[in-house]
């Protein structure tokens, strides 16, 4: 049964997340070859995106407001069966990565925004990089870049309000049934207190390739090793969990576990919408420990396109059309700030 939409608050709820979550890969779907409308280009999305939340140069367009983390990844061992990938064989190997919140404005409360996401960079000593951009939902609200573009149309700001029409919303999602468990999710999203203590999940799949050329489909996500504490129900701190971070790596390193979550017959590999069961397979593929952290928007993740095809050999995407879309987002959204100054200072 899908979960009931009741009122205009938890529908503005829902909006807020999947407005976030589709604006990096939704509005781009035309450059992929999902959208067949000669009129709709990337351009002109991303300016509809700039002129919803605002022009912000230099700043990525979703996800804008961030801070550059570094680390390594020490691997179990566990996974060199799985993937040929020397990520999951090299002792130890070189992380740097970024820390973010959704939405295009870089100014925004740090618990204004729902979303968090993760992205990292692993270097490996056989030259291969391998770059994966995560975020704590575990999967989106739809399954195709069409859909996408819908939901970016019901979720434009009411000039009278700023805000999502809740009507507009919830007819949209009543005509996708397929949100029902994206909207369950949303529905108990309990915040935590810390980047930290946030789980982040690659939503997609992708497949592992074996030294035998065995494929094996996987979701993979990021499990805190900080305990959870929740957040705070009234916090001032603008910056609160970029502070929060900074804080806790002044003491000592943070870690995740990288747990790889496999597929068995009958999974949607293609579809980020459908959930797989719980009681999946995974295999503990090694830990991620963060050391040091950056001023925001410095550092060495300050240039870095977190493009999810960017891949070693032993890993291969899926066929789910919304990877090649949010591809072709981050493409998008990296040529036009690379072209642009940026702005460090207050909100206009």
């Amino acid at each position: 049964m899908n979960p009931p939409l009741h009122g205009p608050a938890k529908a503005l709820r829902f909006a807020a997340i999947g407005a976030v979550m589709l604006a990096a890969g939704a509005g781009f779907a035309y450059a992929a070859g999902w959208l067949g409308t000669p009129a709709l280009t990337p351009q002109r999305i991303i300016d509809t995106f700039e002129a919803q939340a605002g022009h912000y140069a230099g700043y990525r367009k979703n996800h804008a407001k961030g801070l550059c983390v570094s680390g390594y990844f020490e691997p179990s061992g566990q996974a060199a069966s799985l993937s040929t990938a020397r990520a999951f064989s090299q002792p130890q190997v070189p992380v740097i990565g970024r820390f973010a919140i959704g939405g295009a404005n870089p100014f925004a409360p740090d618990t204004a925004i729902p979303v968090r996401s993760l992205a990292i960079q692993l270097s490996t000593d056989d030259g291969q990089v391998w770059r994966t951009g995560m975020n704590n939902p575990p999967v989106l609200a739809v399954s195709t870049a069409e859909a996408f573009y819908e939901q970016v149309l019901a979720n434009t700001p009411d000039p009278a309000t700023g805000k999502p029409d809740p009507a507009k919303v919830q007819a949209f999602f009543a005509a996708h049934p397929e949100s029902a468990p994206f909207r369950q999710w949303a529905a108990g999203y309990k915040p935590s207190d810390s980047f930290a203590s946030t789980a982040y999940h690659s939503i997609n799949a992708f497949r592992l390739i074996d030294a035998k050329g065995g494929e094996h489909p996987v979701r993979w996500q990021l499990e805190p090793q900080s305990p959870f504490a929740a957040l705070p129900p009234q916090v001032d701190d603008k910056l609160f969990l970029q502070h929060d971070l900074q804080a806790r790596l002044a003491k000592g390193p943070l870690r995740w576990t990288l747990r790889l979550v496999l597929a068995e017959p009958g999974d949607a590999v293609d579809d980020p919408a459908k959930p797989w069961p719980a009681d999946r397979p995974s295999v503990n593929a090694g830990t991620l420990v963060l050391q040091g952290v950056d001023a925001p928007e410095q550092g060495a993740c300050r240039d870095l396109n977190f493009d999810p095809l960017i891949l070693p050999q032993g890993i291969k995407p899926s066929a789910d059309p919304i990877l090649a879309a949010r591809s072709a987002a981050y493409s998008e959204s990296f040529n036009r700030r690379s072209r642009e100054s940026l702005n460090t200072g207050a909100q206009p």
